[in-house]
C-alpha cells in the first residue's frame, strides 16, 4: 500500500503509468467504517488502479467544535482498508498542502441544489465540499468517482459540479450501507452512546413507514404526521423532513407519476446530528 502526502508525490507517481485508463477515486474524511469500505471494493472491482483520500476538510464544517470533535484515526483507517486490499494508493495530506495559508472555499452556483435541507442548515457547506471535491477530482484525474447515497444531496451537486466545471469523470453512487438495527453507517455513529445509537434505529423505521403513506397520502399529509411521531420520541430532535424530486431536490408540491422522489431527514441525538434519506417511489 503507496501512502502520499503531498500532491506533487502522487501526481509524479500516478504520472508514471499514464496508460492507467482505469482509475477510481474514493474520496473520505477518515474515520472510516464499513460503508466507505464498501465504496472502496466497488472501486477496486471497477478499476485497476484506486486512490483513497483521507482529509478532513475544513471549509465543510459550518460549526468549529463539529471539527475540532471528528475523529483523526489515520492508523486504524490503514488498518481497514489493508483488509479490502494491499494495492491501494492512500492520498491524506495537510491542511496546508490542499489550501495554503488561506483556508477558504470557492463560491459554486448550483442551480439551487445546495439551498434546501442540509444547504439551508449549513452556511456555505457546500461550497467547502466542492472546493476539495474539484481540488481531488482535478489532482487524480480519475475515470471514475464513487461516493455513498447517504450524502444524496451531496451526490447531487457533485454531479453538477462536474457538469458545469467540464470534468470528465463518470460519478458512481453506491448505495447505502446500514447498520444493524437500520441506522444509516456514518462516522458520527462513534459519538453515540450504545442505548442511543440503538434507538437512532428509529430514523429508518419512520422513513420507511413515510414511504408506505406517501403512497396514499399528500406530502404536506406525510410531513405533518412525521413531526407528530418525533413528539413520541423526546430522545431524538427532528431538525427537518423533506420530500424532493430525486433530480433537481425540489419540494413536492404535487405528485406526478412521471417524477422519482426522496425523502430526506436531519435528527439530533444525544447532540449528534444524524442524516438519512430514502426513495419514495
Amino acid at each position: 500500500m503507496l501512502i502520499f502526502r503531498t500532491q506533487k508525490e502522487l501526481q509524479n507517481h500516478l504520472n508514471s503509468n499514464p496508460n492507467d485508463n482505469s482509475l477510481g477515486l474514493v474520496p473520505t474524511m477518515g474515520a472510516l467504517h464499513n460503508g466507505h469500505l464498501e465504496l472502496v471494493r466497488t472501486a477496486v472491482l471497477q478499476n485497476k488502479t484506486v486512490v483513497v483520500s483521507i482529509f478532513v476538510n475544513p471549509t465543510q464544517f459550518d460549526k468549529k467544535e463539529d471539527l475540532e470533535k471528528y475523529p483523526k484515526t489515520f492508523e486504524a483507517d490503514k488498518r481497514l482498508l489493508e483488509t479490502v486490499s494491499n494495492d491501494l494508493i492512500i492520498f491524506a495530506p495537510s491542511e496546508t498542502e490542499i489550501y495554503g495559508n488561506a483556508i477558504e472555499s470557492k463560491t459554486y452556483d448550483f442551480d439551487g441544489l445546495d439551498k434546501v435541507m442540509e444547504g439551508a442548515f449549513r452556511d456555505d457547506h457546500f461550497n467547502g465540499v466542492g472546493t476539495i471535491v474539484e481540488t481531488l477530482l482535478k489532482l487524480v484525474q480519475p475515470t471514475r468517482a464513487y461516493f455513498g447515497e447517504k450524502d444524496y444531496q451531496q451526490l447531487q451537486i457533485i454531479k453538477k459540479l462536474v457538469s458545469s466545471q467540464q470534468i470528465p469523470v463518470e460519478i458512481v453512487p453506491c448505495p447505502i450501507i446500514r447498520e444493524q438495527h437500520g441506522l444509516a453507517m456514518s462516522s458520527r455513529n462513534e459519538r453515540l452512546s450504545k442505548e442511543t445509537r440503538l434507538k437512532a434505529g428509529y430514523i429508518y423505521q419512520i422513513l420507511q413507514a413515510a414511504k408506505i403513506k406517501f403512497g396514499t397520502k399528500s406530502a404536506s399529509y406525510v410531513k405533518d404526521w412525521l413531526a407528530k411521531e418525533f413528539e413520541n420520541h423526546k430522545e431524538l430532535e427532528l431538525e427537518y423532513f423533506e420530500m424532493t424530486d430525486a433530480e433537481n431536490l425540489v419540494p413536492v408540491i404535487e405528485k406526478s407519476k412521471d417524477k422519482k422522489y426522496r425523502a430526506f431527514i436531519a435528527v439530533y441525538a444525544d447532540g449528534v446530528r444524524l442524516i438519512d434519506n430514502i426513495a419514495l417511489n
